[in-house]
């Protein structure tokens, strides 16, 4: 197994759990101040928290992809490793200005 799926896998559970602190927050606002900002972002992250079950599923449990991923030249696993290494990186730092 390569080292960088393993990262994606990881990095994709991260995103959820990030993603789910957010929505927590952000739902708790919205129901206490009705703001459609924070209903925007409420829905943002929902999304998100479904494009990263994506991830996971497909990181974990299709072999198909787990074969292409594998096959896959060295900077096209990088490169997809790296997008959910950034989005990691963006919700920390979200969830960190958000926490505040």
């Amino acid at each position: 197994m390569s080292i960088l799926l393993d990262v994606a896998r990881g990095a994709a559970v991260v995103n959820v759990a990030l993603l789910l602190v957010l929505v927590y927050v952000w739902s708790e606002n919205y129901r206490r101040h009705g703001a459609s900002h924070t209903l925007g972002l409420l829905v943002f992250a929902v999304f998100l928290v479904f494009q990263n079950g994506l991830w996971i599923l497909l990181y974990g449990f299709d072999s198909g992809f787990i074969d292409w991923f594998l096959r896959s030249d060295l900077d096209r696993q990088v490169a997809i490793t790296g997008l959910c290494g950034f989005q990691t990186i963006a919700l920390l730092f979200l969830v960190r200005i958000t926490w505040r």
